[in-house]
């Protein structure tokens, strides 16, 4: 497993907004842009992951309570 998959969802966004600020200046060589791009493509995965896993937490929750409420659609 990568190191960036074992980040946590506010760690994953602030690498991937250092990569983003990094590209935007410019500057870079072909190698060195596509490095990064990579790296930012893994970092947005990284930090998708963790939404949809709060995601799923939440819509779990939420049919938790319309069950105990009996409010269910």
């Amino acid at each position: 497993m990568s190191e960036t998959a074992e980040l946590g969802y506010e760690q994953a966004r602030d690498k991937l907004v250092e990569v983003v600020r990094e590209l935007e200046a410019g500057g870079l060589s072909l190698e060195q842009s596509l490095a990064l791009w990579e790296k930012g493509e893994q970092l947005a995965k990284v930090c998708e992951h963790h939404l949809d896993g709060a995601r799923e937490r939440i819509e779990a929750a939420l049919s938790s309570v319309e069950d105990e409420t009996g409010d269910g659609q």
